[in-house]
């Protein structure tokens, strides 16, 4: 393992010095100086994954010290890789600036210049259609917080009438226990009643009958 570890890291270091050239080199070989970088950096990563195997080989008090000189060359490695598209990215945007700067530099207008009345035409039509999208975007939000507080409005609703009818329901519970309770008491009175009018008749008869 140490000679490929030793080989890789060079390598990540020879990358490192090559980095500078990108700055000075002129157009004409800096793509040839991309180029060779980005070839060491894949060529490092096909080491790293090899070197990740042998350190799962070595010994136990030597595998967790392996493992961590490969994570560290990963990450400069790494590094290097996005670091390299960076400049990468810089570059093409600098070279689509001066593209389209001198594309403006170089080409005439008259006022009756078709190519640019419609391009201002379509600019127009895009911004009007970005516009309507963002105004029927707005429309389908209300519409959908409208649907939603109607929603809300209902479910209100009908807890509200749910509770009524339950109310209802326990109140006439109620009532016709009442009911049954006057009418079994009036059934009482009822009998009662004749009850004492019998007794009161008879009592009135003997009252007669014996003192006269």
């Amino acid at each position: 393992m140490e000679p490929l570890y030793q080989q890789t890291h060079k390598q990540v270091h020879e990358i490192q010095s090559h980095m500078g050239r990108l700055e000075t080199a002129d157009k004409q070989s800096l793509h040839l100086v991309e180029n060779e970088i980005q070839a060491s950096i894949d060529q490092i990563f096909s080491h790293l994954e090899r070197l990740e195997i042998l350190s799962s080989k070595e010994p136990p008090n030597k595998r967790q010290n392996a493992k961590l000189r490969v994570d560290q060359l990963k990450y400069d490695v790494q590094h290097l890789q996005t670091a390299l598209r960076n400049f990468q990215h810089r570059r093409y945007t600098r070279e689509e600036q001066e593209r389209q700067r001198e594309e403006l530099l170089s080409r005439t207008f008259t006022t009756n210049d078709s190519d640019t009345a419609i391009p201002m035409d379509d600019s127009l039509q895009l911004n009007s259609s970005l516009q309507k999208i963002h105004y029927g975007m707005d429309d389908l939000i209300g519409g959908g917080h409208s649907i939603l507080e109607g929603l809300r409005a209902q479910r209100l609703t009908l807890k509200g009438t749910q509770k009524k009818i339950l109310d209802i329901a326990n109140m006439l519970g109620l009532s016709n226990t009442v009911m049954r309770l006057i009418e079994k008491r009036a059934f009482q009175d009822k009998y009662l009643m004749i009850g004492g009018m019998l007794l009161t008749c008879v009592v009135m008869f003997l009252v007669v009958q014996y003192l006269t």
